[in-house]
């Protein structure tokens, strides 16, 4: 955090702060004027949001404020993504397919939507099914999809015992072994990773492209 900006430090400031008439178009400045690395803005995104969702943990922020923040990510990235396909390009052939949502009584997308995203981008066949998801809603798609990596999202940490709660589902329903878990968002730590029964989790979307890389190419 202490190497960025002056620049950088006010969009992270004017996004936590939902000061949206500056921050788009600083953002889109930095993108297609100043050429900054458009994983580097997406990054201070992620931070900006961070601080939105403890804002919104400690009764100052509401949903209003979480729909906005999740708007201007979406603008954000869609100004984004084409330029990091450009600069990385894309594989040819699907690397193995990714299940992604966010658990039931969190309404994050925010790091779920930069997850899909950057997996996409290289070369993973993603299903992304939304927020607030069921247990029963992961297990019906599971079984549609037949996904090799399934993905929690959640950031409020009452969405630590959703997750725990969801894959307790996948045991009960005789899943559990056919495809891997990762779970990511908010304070996670191994303490969570083991509490909830997931097999990794990722502090972000490169880690969780790490993830999906090293799991199918040892299933390949």
């Amino acid at each position: 955090m202490n190497d960025w900006t002056e620049e950088e430090r006010q969009l992270v400031e004017w996004l936590a702060d939902m000061n949206e008439d500056e921050a788009l178009p600083l953002a889109k400045r930095m993108l297609l004027q100043d050429k900054v690395d458009p994983m580097h803005v997406l990054g201070l995104c992620r931070a900006a949001m961070d601080i939105v969702g403890k804002r919104f943990e400690e009764g100052e922020y509401f949903l209003p404020e979480l729909v906005l923040a999740g708007e201007m990510l979406d603008t954000v990235g869609a100004i984004a993504k084409p330029l990091i396909k450009l600069s990385g390009g894309t594989a040819a052939a699907k690397l193995g397919k990714v299940l992604i949502g966010t658990v039931h009584g969190d309404l994050h997308d925010i790091g779920k939507n930069i997850v899909t995203f950057m997996l996409d981008i290289n070369g993973f066949e993603v299903k992304d099914i939304g927020v607030d998801v069921p247990a029963q809603k992961f297990i019906d798609e599971i079984k549609a999809y037949e996904p090799d990596v399934v993905g929690l999202s959640g950031f409020l940490t009452l969405a630590f015992d959703s997750m725990k709660e969801t894959i307790g589902a996948f045991e009960s329903a005789g899943m559990r072994k056919d495809f891997k878990i990762m779970i990511g968002g908010g304070q996670i730590d191994e303490t969570v990773r083991s509490y909830t029964g997931a097999d990794a989790f990722g502090v972000n979307a490169v880690e969780a492209v790490a993830l999906c890389r090293n799991w199918i190419r040892v299933t390949a």
